[in-house]
């Protein structure tokens, strides 16, 4: 029997997983996906919220800000990518100034620091490429943009090196109450723990309501994205919001740490809880909302679009905490934006919980650090020559658009919870994120995989699953 088992391997579980492994305990997480980062959290804006949107006295406006200051040390410790490059929340119509105040009296209560009301004048000192129509905007310099698989992938490493299990292309099928615990029914077999935490995002009801008479409900919400070219990437230097509506936050524009530009999201209701297709009506939205506030998108250099599913809860609250009828299952649930942000103060949150209910004792051999996939580009020429001759791996290129090695592939693979499939070497090293979407390093990556894996090429998939690119040879065919 385990002690603790976590539902899920997105940034709220691997959060959790990173945070509880501080503590002696048997910990497991399950995640139905051939890796971590495999769900709402790899399709998602990247972005730090400074915290002014939420409802003052809400659990998700207190997260949010803890989550947000906690951020520099966290990408400190653990290596991933994050900038606080600050935020605009921008109004085109003066009768609707008096809705950026109100974020603003919201944001000081929620306790965020430096915000103000700029005039159309420095709004466009601050951002040239605003459109003409913006007259004021909300200037909070504590938001940031951060890389989202980055982020889940070194929680989960982190864990992983300090005692926790990972099971994954491990579905939970049922969950049943037993005494001084749970058994969890899975396509992989019978799991058995003291403690359950659902952090099962889009799913996290279903778990809940099979323990629980109180019931909640989650809706996916559905956003689309475009992303841009690097060439756009320098088209606006902050993130980019419109007023929120009843929706969310609006369609943004921002660059992204890898040197991006991202136009996104819709808000989309949906009942299909894997419904991530984009739409025509969905794309051609986010082009026409985002111009309202930012002047000449190059919208041609788009070269990919995608979408993700939020975990919207009916009251659009985070619900953290033991369930009342379930003695030992702790919900993770409804965790949409600003759950991203939220998720360094979400996985502290989480192991104060469970520790206290468990009176676990700390880990003395707890490990807070990680470093992440070495990046030859950082080095400079004298240093990658060095490099290049202890590891002549370092100096074959795979990926062409992003100048991603052979090296970078390899220790991507060889990691803990190490990279399995072509998108799980993508979220880690970037190949194939790049202008021809893996178009040319794809056949290469896949025999790498297979070389380390002692596979075949034909076992090697897009991301887990059924999503194998080689269905036979041509000789066999003959």
């Amino acid at each position: 029997m385990y002690d603790i088992i976590i539902i899920g391997g997105g940034v709220a579980g691997c959060a959790a997983a990173r945070e509880l492994s501080r503590y002696k305990a048997n910990i497991c997480l399950v995640e139905k996906e051939e890796d971590v980062c495999a769900g709402t959290s790899k399709a998602n804006s990247a972005i730090a919220h400074a915290g002014y949107d939420a409802e003052p006295g809400s659990l998700m406006a207190k997260l949010n800000v803890q989550g947000n200051q906690m951020m520099d040390a966290v990408a400190g410790e653990l290596d991933f990518p994050f900038e606080r490059i600050g935020s605009m929340v921008v109004c085109i119509h003066e009768e609707d100034i008096y809705k950026l105040e109100e974020l603003l009296e919201r944001g000081k209560k929620n306790g965020v620091k430096d915000l103000r009301i700029v005039d159309a004048k420095e709004a466009h000192e601050l951002e040239p490429n605003l459109t003409e129509q913006v007259v004021a905007a909300l200037y909070a310099p504590t938001g940031g943009i951060v890389c989202p698989f980055g982020m889940t992938i070194a929680f989960a490493e982190n864990a992983a090196v300090n005692g926790v299990e990972f099971k994954l292309n491990t579905e939970v099928e049922n969950i049943q109450k037993i005494d001084g615990g749970y058994v969890l029914t899975t396509n992989q077999g019978i799991l058995e723990t003291k403690v359950v935490v659902n952090a099962a995002g889009v799913y996290a009801d279903r778990f809940h309501n099979m323990v629980s008479e109180e019931k909640i409900h989650i809706t996916p919400r559905r956003g689309d994205y475009c992303l841009l070219d690097k060439t756009a990437g320098n088209h606006v230097s902050h993130t980019i919001f419109p007023l929120p509506d009843q929706f969310g936050k609006g369609v943004l524009v921002t660059p992204t740490v890898h040197g991006n530009l991202l136009v996104g999201p819709t808000a989309i209701d949906i009942e299909d809880k894997e419904a991530t297709a984009t739409t025509r009506e969905g794309l051609d939205f986010l082009t026409g909302k985002a111009g309202e506030a930012v002047a000449d998108l190059p919208m041609r250099q788009v070269i990919t679009s995608f979408a993700g599913l939020r975990a919207h809860e009916d009251h659009h609250e985070f619900i953290i905490g033991e369930v009342k009828d379930a003695k030992g299952f702790v919900d993770v649930a409804g965790i949409e934006s600003p759950g991203l942000t939220s998720a360094p103060a979400i996985g502290v949150m989480v192991a104060d919980i469970v520790s206290g209910m468990m009176g676990l004792a700390e880990n003395p051999d707890f490990i807070g650090t990680r470093r992440g996939i070495l990046n030859p580009s950082e080095l400079s020429k004298e240093e990658r020559a060095k490099l290049i001759e202890v590891k002549p791996e370092y100096g074959n290129i795979i990926c062409r658009c992003e100048m991603i090695t052979e090296g970078e592939i390899l220790d991507a693979i060889h990691r803990p919870v190490g990279a399995r499939s072509l998108d799980g070497v993508k979220r880690r090293t970037r190949a194939g994120m790049g202008r021809c979407q893996a178009g040319f390093c794809s056949p290469r990556t896949m025999e790498i995989l297979a070389r380390e894996l002692h596979v075949s090429m034909a076992d090697i998939t897009k991301s887990g699953g059924d999503s194998k690119l080689i269905v036979g040879t041509v000789k066999d065919r003959l």
